[in-house]
């Protein structure tokens, strides 16, 4: 199996979903469940049913999140240093066909929000990107077509 990276942030906000689930939503489902049961026939029971597939939910998260932190690879980026993009580096980039200037911080598949200027580092842009540096011209292809950027500044936050 390969290890994910991911920052000791989004570590623990994985960690703290788990514990979550396990300590507050999984006793409340069980509870629900006996509930449901203490009315009657199951078979046309929604309450029973639908408890039932949140459980089923619950415990598909847990298996999930489990399976994340085993794989994790804790990668601090504040400790991180360097020219040269790589995993936590913030890239400050140009489209060299509109001029238009964005801002992208290269994370884990679990950290990655677009809103939040936060890509995965197994995005095409962050891959075509990895080991370049300041100056550098990267083309890209993307789903929406190819786009060309310089790498106008990199640095670790």
């Amino acid at each position: 199996m390969e290890k994910n990276p991911i920052t000791p942030e989004g570590y623990v906000r994985l960690r703290d979903e788990l514990h979550n689930l396990k300590s507050v939503e999984r006793p409340k489902i069980i509870q629900a469940i006996a509930t449901a049961r203490e009315h009657g026939d199951l078979s046309e029971n929604a309450e029973y049913h639908a408890a039932r597939e949140k459980q089923s939910f619950i415990e598909g998260r847990v298996k999930e999140l489990e399976a994340k932190l085993a794989l994790a690879e804790v990668i601090d980026p504040a400790k991180l240093s360097g020219d040269k993009v790589a995993f936590g580096a913030t890239v400050k980039l140009s489209n060299l066909t509109t001029d238009e200037e964005v801002q992208y911080r290269i994370l884990g598949a679990d950290e990655a929000d677009l809103a939040q200027g936060t890509i995965s580092v197994t995005s095409p842009l962050a891959r075509s990107l990895l080991g370049k540096e300041v100056g550098d011209e990267v083309k890209v292809r993307m789903p929406g077509g190819d786009r060309t950027y310089e790498i106008l500044e990199v640095s670790f936050k």
